[in-house]
């Protein structure tokens, strides 16, 4: 993938309200993460208008950048991988199959995008990507360990020698993704986008979905005709998506997503 320009950069970090340093430390992780994260919605509002989701550069760039619209994991994990190396990260691109409410009987795609940043003292997972359960701080790669974040806790574990990422529901916890260390190759993710996009199968023909995690600590979405808006296992808002006018109302309201009167989507 080729590295943003400074001029690129700029707008990025405009569109996110990041003014930190830009060298390529732990704490510049970390904060870009969280500005990403609370600041550009994961959605699938192309995938619902059958419009095809475009991975190049530009494409990633024009779309979450320029027209202020969110995306899902290759396009987000694609942006912020363009980012980190224009600031001089390693990063190591990996892939993973989602588990969130999926239960580990049923074996989910390969459809998952997040990154391996490589630091001097240690290697971190950095997941814009992941709608409700998007991090908004880099993890490091350690094991057995609760591990923070500015929003829910998280962390990794090896069981019958399947690697899991977890989060803390408030309850107890719950498998976010199962991954490998793999590299997962731009032709990957290109094949990977290609059935999470266009496949009848796909979750994301099914119904409009959007996430984002909020500045103090909470969490909005829409899966399934309703929008909620949460602090870790507590309801602080729930309402019933009744029609296409209130849906786009909800999406300017709470994400920012300003669509044209008379959108509608319909499931595949």
């Amino acid at each position: 993938m080729a590295a943003l320009s400074v001029p690129e950069l700029d707008a990025y970090f405009a569109r996110t309200g990041y003014t930190g340093p830009r060298e390529p430390t732990l704490e510049t992780l970390h904060t870009v993460s969280f500005h990403h994260a609370t600041s550009i919605p994961f959605e699938n509002i192309d995938v619902m208008l059958g419009r095809g989701i475009k991975l190049a550069p530009a494409a990633l760039y024009q779309k979450l950048v320029h027209d202020r619209r969110g995306g899902y994991c290759f396009e987000q994990n694609g942006l912020l991988l363009l980012v980190l190396r224009a600031l001089g990260y390693r990063v190591t691109p990996i892939g993973a199959r989602v588990r969130w409410q999926i239960p580990r009987t049923v074996t989910p795609a390969r459809t998952h995008l997040f990154l391996r940043v490589h630091l001097a003292d240690g290697d971190w997972l950095a997941d814009v990507g992941m709608g409700s359960a998007s991090l908004t701080g880099a993890i490091p790669l350690e094991f057995d360990r609760e591990l923070p974040t500015p929003h829910e806790p998280r962390r990794l574990v090896r069981e019958t020698g399947r690697l899991f990422h977890q989060l803390w529901t408030g309850t107890e916890w719950t498998d976010c993704c199962e991954f490998t260390l793999d590299e997962m190759h731009p032709i990957d993710c290109e094949l990977a986008n290609w059935w999470t996009s266009a496949s009848p199968a796909s979750h994301f023909k099914t119904g409009v979905t959007v996430g984002r995690a909020e500045r103090d600590g909470t969490r909005k979405g829409i899966r399934a005709g309703e929008f909620t808006h949460r602090r870790g296992a507590e309801i602080l808002a729930r309402i019933q998506i009744a029609s296409p006018e209130q849906l786009l109302a909800v999406l300017a309201e709470h994400f920012d997503l300003h669509l044209p009167a008379g959108t509608v989507f319909a499931p595949a």
